[in-house]
């Protein structure tokens, strides 16, 4: 099981000089991945392309780029491609979900076809799409570019299904061992067999801290991330999972029970932990980088 860092969750005013410098110290530190959040603040593929001219071995993901906000596909493409360029080769492209409202089509009609789009585009460098949702035609060439893996932030059977049938795997965040283990793992490999596809990558969001004091870090975490429980999917994931909150689903104890807490979540199908570090008590991001970092390779 791979572990990598999930940055931006708690905030989102880090400068891109300091985005970079997270990207270089998390290379440094011998984290497999490292992957940054989008908001309303920087763009997230620039971010990431000058975190890639800054490193050389780390991946570098999304986690993800909203559909909810209007975004073509060819022009994500070209973006994304750029990314890919100046990271050598270690992009992600992570992709959360489009809500239906916002949308002509279903949601499920809607992502089938910004993928055909957006894989047609980074596998061949053309397309030639006319669908419900979208009619484009074009061609692509990036100096220095090569297809980049697409990950879903899929948590509802229809989208596991889209996501094992045409993406590379998931993202999930606010999701327990439990829920992976009996929901979205069986989901996303299904469809994946199904479509003989690969096994799909399953990324786990996670809120972890060492600390000596785990009540204290539960409020903490539970006060950081109280508007998560207010999205209708995050509610749900934690729901199934037997949650009252966010902190119930946080890895948080000694360093022995982190990890046994990370290896939980790889018993579940999780292949890599995207460890949101939480500031619970002084000195606690120290202890639980350092843990992390020990334990890349080793579950």
């Amino acid at each position: 099981m791979r572990i990598g860092l999930f940055t931006g969750v708690l905030s989102f005013g880090a400068t891109l000089s300091e985005q970079v410098a997270q990207c270089v110290a998390a290379e440094q530190e011998g984290f497999e991945s490292i992957w940054f959040t989008q908001a309303m603040a920087n763009d997230t593929l620039t971010s990431l392309a000058a975190g890639g001219l800054a490193t050389s071995t780390i991946e570098l993901g999304t986690a993800v780029v909203p559909l909810r906000v209007p975004r073509q596909p060819f022009v994500l493409a070209q973006q994304a491609l750029t990314t890919q360029a100046a990271a050598g080769g270690r992009l992600t492209l992570g992709l959360g979900p489009v809500f239906p409202g916002t949308i002509s089509t279903s949601p499920e009609q809607y992502m089938r076809e910004f993928l055909a789009v957006l894989r047609a585009l980074a596998e061949e460098g053309q397309v030639d799409h006319k669908g419900e949702a979208f009619q484009v035609a074009g061609t692509l060439n990036v100096p220095g570019a090569q297809p980049f893996p697409i990950m879903l932030s899929a948590l509802r059977p229809v989208m596991l299904r889209v996501a094992g049938e045409l993406a590379d795997g998931t993202i999930t965040w606010m999701v327990g061992p439990k829920t992976l283990g009996s929901h979205i793992v069986p989901s996303i490999n299904a469809a994946a067999q199904a479509a003989s596809r690969p096994s799909p990558r399953v990324c786990a969001g996670v809120p972890v801290a060492v600390t000596a004091d785990v009540e204290k870090a539960k409020e903490t975490v539970g006060r950081l991330l109280e508007r998560y429980p207010r999205s209708p999917h995050y509610a749900r994931m934690l729901e199934m999972e037997g949650a009252a909150g966010p902190a119930d689903v946080a890895i948080l104890g000694d360093e022995a029970e982190v990890e046994r807490g990370l290896r939980r979540l790889g018993e579940a199908g999780a292949t890599e932990i995207m460890a949101c570090v939480m500031p619970v008590e002084e000195g606690a991001e120290t202890r639980t980088r350092a843990l992390l970092a020990s334990l890349v390779g080793k579950i």
